[in-house]
C-alpha cells in the first residue's frame, strides 16, 4: 500500500468515526481538508457527498458525487448516488442523466433500470416507463432469488404495464376498433398481433412430433377462404348428426377409446385418458384405409366424405372419425405429427359449456359450423357439460400446399412406407 493510499484511507476511517460520534462538521473537516490538499481519489468525493446529503445540501452532493464519477468514470454506483442527489434537488434533467450514465456502464444494472423506470413514470413519460418497467420486470423475473425490494419492484412494474396495456388497449378500440369491425375476419392477424404487443396472449409456433414442412404459415385457424366445399359440407350436418346418433344409440364396437398406449408406457398427460371411453372415436377412415362396415352404416356420412378433396395417401391418410368426448372430460393440450394436414371439425352435438383451444384462440364449437386449424400448433378440448359433445374430425392437405408439392408429399410419404 503506498502512503497515498494510506493517507486516504485513514482519513476516510477518521471521517466514519465523526458520523458514529454524530460530529457532522468534524466529518466536513476532515473530508474537506483532504480534499484541499489535493487528493482527488473518487472515495473522498463520494464520502463527502454522502454527508453533503445527509445535511440536505443537495448541491454540494451533486458537485461532490460528479467529482466521484469524473474520477472513476466506470463505477455505476458513483453516477447513481449522483443521480440521488439530483432527484433530491428536483433536478429532473440530472437525474435522466446520470441514470443514463450508469447504465451506459452496464445495461443491465438492476437499480439503475429501477430508477430510471421510476423518474419516466414521475414525470408522466408513460411509454418510456412502460419499456423500463419491462426491463425490470425481465430482469427480477430472471432472479432465482428475490430480496423484499425487487419483488416490490416486480409487483409495481407489472401493475403498471398492465394499467399501461389497458389504456392502450381503450385507445386501439377507440381509433382503429370501426376499421378491424369494418374488416371482419380479415382483421384477426392485426387483432393476434396487438393482444400479443399488449401481453394478453402468446403467439404458438408449430411443433411436429414427425414431418416439418418448412416455410408454411403458423397459422392456428384457417380462414374459410380456403375451403369453397365446406357450405356443401356443412349442408349435409343434419344427417351425418343422425347417423352418428344412431351409431352411438347401438353402441357400435367401431367405437372405442381414442387414447390408447402401449403397455408399460411411463405416467404421462395421456394416462388418465389412455383405453378411456372418455375420450372416443368411430372411424370411417384410418390412416388411409376405409372402414367399410361403419361407413355402410353412415352411407350420408360416406358420401360427404368422398365429396371433399381428401388427401390420398396410402397408410398416412385420410383420417375421419366421428370423435366423442364425454361430460367433464378434458383433452389435455398437444401437438399434432405434421403440418402438411389441415385438420377440419365439423361439429354435430355440442351441449353449453364446450370449448377448443388451438395456441392463444379459443373457440366454442357452433353445430352445423366447420373450421379447420393446424394441429401441430398446441391445442386442447373441454365438455363442462352434463352432456357428450360429438365432432366430426377429419384431415386434408394444408391449403397453403400447391396441387405439384401435394403430389411430392404423396410419393415420398409412400417411399417411406414401402422403401426404396
Amino acid at each position: 500500500m503506498t502512503t497515498a493510499t494510506r493517507n486516504i484511507e485513514e482519513t476516510l476511517a477518521a471521517a466514519a468515526q465523526a458520523r458514529q460520534r454524530g460530529d457532522a462538521a468534524g466529518e466536513r473537516a476532515i473530508l474537506d481538508a483532504a480534499l484541499q490538499s489535493g487528493a482527488g481519489d473518487p472515495r473522498l468525493h463520494n464520502a463527502r457527498g454522502m454527508r453533503a446529503l445527509t445535511d440536505q445540501d443537495f448541491a454540494a452532493a451533486q458537485a461532490s458525487f460528479a467529482a466521484a464519477s469524473a474520477a472513476d468514470p466506470g463505477e455505476p454506483a458513483l453516477c447513481l448516488n449522483l443521480a440521488t442527489a439530483c432527484r433530491a434537488a428536483g433536478d429532473d434533467e440530472g437525474e435522466r442523466r446520470a441514470l443514463q450514465a450508469a447504465l451506459d456502464i452496464d445495461r443491465r444494472h438492476f437499480i439503475a433500470l429501477l430508477r430510471t423506470a421510476e423518474l419516466h413514470e414521475r414525470l408522466g413519460e408513460a411509454v418510456a416507463a412502460a419499456q423500463a418497467w419491462s426491463h425490470v420486470v425481465q430482469l427480477a423475473n430472471a432472479m432465482s432469488e428475490r430480496p423484499p425490494r425487487v419483488e416490490e419492484a416486480l409487483r409495481h412494474g407489472q401493475t403498471f404495464i398492465e394499467q399501461h396495456n389497458g389504456a392502450l388497449a381503450v385507445a386501439v378500440e377507440a381509433e382503429l376498433g370501426a376499421q378491424m369491425a369494418a374488416m371482419g375476419p380479415a382483421a384477426r392477424r392485426f387483432s393476434a398481433c396487438i393482444d400479443h404487443c399488449l401481453g394478453r396472449r402468446r403467439v404458438y409456433q408449430n411443433e411436429c412430433a414427425g414431418l416439418y414442412y418448412p416455410f408454411l404459415p403458423a397459422d392456428e385457424f384457417f380462414d374459410r377462404s380456403h375451403f369453397p366445399w365446406f357450405a356443401a359440407f356443412e349442408a349435409r350436418s343434419a344427417a351425418i348428426r343422425d347417423e352418428a346418433l344412431a351409431l352411438l344409440a347401438k353402441g357400435n364396437a367401431a367405437i372405442r377409446p381414442y387414447v390408447r398406449q402401449d403397455s408399460g408406457t411411463p405416467e404421462n398427460k395421456w394416462s388418465a385418458l389412455d383405453h378411456s371411453l372418455d375420450w372416443s372415436a368411430c372411424f370411417l377412415w384410418e390412416y388411409g384405409v376405409k372402414n367399410e362396415a361403419v361407413c355402410a352404416l353412415c352411407p350420408e356420412t360416406a358420401a360427404a366424405l368422398d365429396a371433399i378433396p381428401q388427401n390420398r395417401v396410402p397408410g398416412k391418410a385420410p383420417s375421419a372419425f366421428f370423435s366423442i368426448l364425454k361430460p367433464g372430460a378434458h383433452i389435455p393440450a398437444h401437438t399434432g405429427v405434421t403440418n402438411t394436414r389441415a385438420i377440419v371439425h365439423l361439429p354435430l352435438v355440442v351441449p353449453p359449456g364446450c370449448s377448443f383451444r388451438v395456441g392463444g384462440e379459443t373457440r366454442e364449437w357452433r353445430v352445423g359450423e366447420a373450421f379447420a386449424f393446424d394441429d401441430t400448433i398446441e391445442h386442447e378440448a373441454w365438455n363442462r357439460s352434463d352432456e357428450p359433445r360429438i365432432v366430426l374430425i377429419l384431415d386434408v392437405w394444408n391449403p397453403y400446399l400447391d396441387a405439384a408439392e401435394q403430389d411430392l408429399l404423396a410419393r415420398f410419404f409412400d417411399l417411406t412406407t414401402r422403401g426404396q
